[in-house]
């Protein structure tokens, strides 16, 4: 049962990498569209007033919003690779510092996905009553730029479902290590009884 889990715990630990660098690509990513469309919509962004199109300043709204997502995945990558500085990974059994790397990921997406999925939400319905996109279709159009999706507003969901669903699968994975390292500590301790009983 130890080399089963000891493999999975490996394949968790893994794929928490994996979800991390997968929250930073996507706060990479998240803004193409609207830089494509709104950036030259906008002359002066310290003067909203400006734009050549309403609702275009969500372009720089969102900007500090993006920059700490940006700052949470490379946290979360960090994070995640605590937990194979750790050796949280490939020990046997678990100690303090596996506990506290398995805490602080587990904690960090979380706080992550509940955040970005609030701030995401509300800039997704700004720019869906906010934005011209009459008005914007006819300036894009022999660019060829123009798009009224809500691609990268939408697949936060599945980006953060999937760091979710690896936390949970982390969380799951030390309550299997305990309960395994609870067993054996039982184990050791009937085998010890027996050979003071038969020394006796």
């Amino acid at each position: 049962m130890y080399k089963k889990q000891m493999k999975i715990q490996k394949i968790v630990c893994l794929l928490c990498v994996a979800a991390g660098v997968l929250v930073f690509l996507y706060a990479l990513g998240m803004m193409t569209d609207l830089y494509d469309m709104l950036y030259t919509m906008i002359p002066d962004p310290s003067d909203p007033s400006s734009t050549k199109v309403e609702g275009a300043i969500i372009y720089y709204d969102m900007q500090g919003f993006n920059r700490t997502l940006l700052r949470a995945g490379i946290g979360l990558i960090l994070l995640a690779v605590a937990l194979l500085v750790t050796n949280t990974h490939t020990r046997r059994r678990y100690y303090i510092a596996n506990y506290i790397a398995v805490g602080l990921f587990s904690a960090g997406s979380i706080t992550a996905a509940v955040w970005a999925h609030g701030q995401i939400a509300a800039y997704k319905t700004q720019y869906l009553t906010t934005v011209d996109f009459e008005n914007l279709q006819r300036r894009l159009s022999r660019a060829g730029t123009y798009t009224d999706s809500t691609f990268w507003f939408d697949i936060h969901l599945v980006v953060f479902a999937v760091l979710l669903v690896v936390t949970v699968l982390l969380i799951l994975n030390t309550l299997w290590k305990i309960r395994l390292m609870q067993q054996e500590k039982t184990l050791v301790a009937q085998g010890q009884a027996a050979g003071k009983a038969v020394s006796a």
